[in-house]
């Protein structure tokens, strides 16, 4: 178990910025302060990596890395690639044996910092932050409140928050895990198919003092539909059969109840049926039945025939022969 009394233990801090340059040395000092304040003297690094800012946010964070060279790093991207790609660039480039995320808009409150390295002593893998009282408008926290239910519920992963920024990783965690597209939000659903424990703890939110969100109602619509490749990814990725054969015997199940109600209509009543919306429907529904079963079968033999068998990832320790 990581022990956060070793005082050789090193914390890896990235942080994505966008048009955030009025935060960027305020969040730098609360880091600071907070590593303070738990008395373990722990090394630690920090990451700004510019997504594209059209504000001041370079030149800001440029000048505190020439000011701090031994702590921060900064990292320009050509354009705006989305958090995911800059988290990915973040997690490329970091040493720490504790990898911390957080935004860069002062709303995550670094003095929170000791609650995830306390959580993480105790033999979590993954601790995520609640905002448990979110400082944002209603046209904001009801949709994460429903997004974050759905997600739960789909997953299987009893988070109260899979939106928050503010997360904390043991660094193997990140070695099996490839992030694109909004899958940044989902890491704590692929940890734990990879068999790493996750927690979550309370956080403080603060009022965002500056700048403007860059989120809006379009994210959840990209979150739930990386959210269905989240589900095809990890628990049919090794059985692709039970999701396409699955889909499959649902619709031949509908299907055969539509034609067959009609079928014994025609019977009992000499109605016919032929030109009814409804029997195309239940024809309609068997051949794509038989469609998806068969696309079930082929992409089981694929899977099967291009199976490497299990990763470094899945190895939790190893003793004998080396």
């Amino acid at each position: 178990m990581m022990s956060l009394n070793n005082s050789s233990l090193f914390l890896s801090f990235v942080i994505p910025v966008k048009d955030e340059a009025q935060t960027l040395a305020g969040l730098f000092q609360g880091i600071k302060d907070a590593l303070k304040e738990t008395d373990k003297h722990l090394r630690f690094e920090v990451i700004f990596i510019d997504d594209g800012s059209i504000d001041d946010s370079w030149l800001e964070m440029s000048r505190l890395a020439e000011q701090n060279p031994d702590t921060i790093k900064a990292i320009r991207l050509r354009r705006n690639f989305g958090k995911a790609f800059a988290l990915s660039t973040g997690f490329n480039e970091c040493q720490g044996d504790i990898v911390f995320t957080m935004d860069a808009d002062l709303q995550d409150d670094p003095a929170e910092i000791p609650k995830f390295l306390d959580k993480i002593d105790e033999g979590f893998d993954v601790v995520s932050g609640w905002k448990s009282n979110r400082q944002d408008p209603l046209s904001k926290t009801l949709p994460s409140k429903v997004f974050n239910k759905i997600t739960s519920i789909l997953t299987g992963i009893s988070l109260h928050d899979f939106n928050c920024g503010f997360k904390a990783y043991k660094k193997e965690v990140l070695h099996g895990i490839k992030i694109y597209g909004e899958l940044h939000r989902y890491i704590p659903v692929l940890a734990h198919e990879l068999g790493f424990v996750s927690t979550e703890v309370s956080v403080k939110h603060n009022k965002r003092e500056f700048g403007v969100s860059k989120y809006g109602w379009e994210r959840y619509a990209r979150g739930l539909v990386d959210l269905l490749t989240v589900l095809a990814t990890t628990r049919y990725l090794k059985k692709p059969g039970h999701l396409f054969g699955g889909l499959g015997v649902l619709m031949g199940f509908v299907g055969s109840v539509i034609l067959g109600y009609l079928s014994i209509l025609w019977f009992t009543t000499d109605t016919p049926i032929g030109t009814r919306p409804l029997f195309f429907v239940g024809i309609l529904m068997v051949i794509l039945s038989i469609q998806m079963v068969s696309l079930g079968v082929l992409a089981e033999l694929i899977t099967r025939h291009n199976d490497s068998g299990p990763t470094d990832s899945a190895i939790v320790d190893k003793r004998g022969i080396v």
